[in-house]
């Protein structure tokens, strides 16, 4: 299979920071976000685009498959997270890709210390998780446009009930 250097995107976790620091050195602004963007839908896409305008470099944090159970419940994810990592950095907005299996991304954001923490419009500033350690190092939080999006859980139990309505039906 043709590699289009999107997978060059994904990076551990644990060569992250040095990855940060050369950005930084070179005096880049460096833009994270986070999430689980197990269904990845066009609120996403816009989303990431617009965050990559607040800087030079956007990494985007996805909750591996565990935290995503923690946090969803046991029938998600949906799609696995390399799977998740590799659709993120097919994006060209999308410089980097990493994991954290953390339930927030607390402890990422004081590794990798960005210069803004991007989060979507469907969170109020005090909602912000991390905001305060973006922040405390002069760095900012920005709110990004809200769009029309639609939910992945009732996304994924209008797929299951329209599956079963035709299968009632068959």
């Amino acid at each position: 299979m043709p590699d289009s250097g999107s997978s060059k995107k994904i990076i551990p976790r644990s060569k992250l920071r040095a990855v940060v620091s050369r950005l930084k050195a070179r005096g880049e602004k460096v833009v994270f976000t986070n999430g689980c963007f197990d269904l990845i839908q066009v609120h996403h896409v816009r989303c990431l685009q617009e965050a990559r305008s607040h800087g030079d470099v956007l990494i985007v944090a996805i909750n591996t498959d565990a935290s995503v159970r923690k946090i969803k419940g046991p029938s998600r994810p949906i799609v696995p997270q390399r799977d998740r990592a590799e659709m993120l950095a097919a994006l060209e907005c999308v410089d980097y890709v990493t994991f954290f299996s953390e339930e927030t991304p607390h402890r990422i954001l004081r590794e990798v210390l960005p210069d803004v923490l991007a989060k979507g419009g469907d969170y109020r500033d005090d909602e912000i998780v991390g905001k305060e350690i973006v922040e405390a190092r002069g760095g900012k939080a920005v709110r990004l446009k809200r769009w029309p999006q639609r939910s992945t859980t009732k996304l994924i139990e209008r797929i299951l009930r329209e599956h079963n309505s035709e299968r009632r039906k068959g």
